[in-house]
């Protein structure tokens, strides 16, 4: 019979590499990149919490990892509204980064 924590363990790296598959496979949108990238950053914040739980060490370190994902969210929800009015949607192949 598997252990508890290792199936959160397990879940937890499941939900890493099925957002890293989004992120490289679905690269049509700017809001799909931006929601795989914060999957893949629950995955790592919750296995990251298992295993300082484990341990019985203190929880600030993921409390700080959380903080860095919350700013990093806030950094790329600020990009997407910039780049929609700047170019009509988020479309990935509608960039022309050679305008300015």
């Amino acid at each position: 019979m598997m252990n508890f924590s290792l199936l959160m363990v397990f879940f937890s790296v499941i939900m890493i590499f099925c957002g890293l598959w989004s992120f490289i496979s679905y690269n049509k949108h700017l809001l799909n990149s931006l929601l795989s990238l914060e999957f893949m950053m629950l995955g790592t914040f919750w296995l990251m919490s298992m295993e300082v739980s484990s341990v019985g060490a203190e929880i600030y370190v993921s409390l700080f990892f959380l903080t860095l994902v919350v700013c990093e969210g806030a950094l790329g929800l600020s990009l997407l509204v910039m780049i929609v009015r700047s170019h009509g949607n988020d479309f990935f192949k509608s960039f022309n980064f050679l305008e300015c």
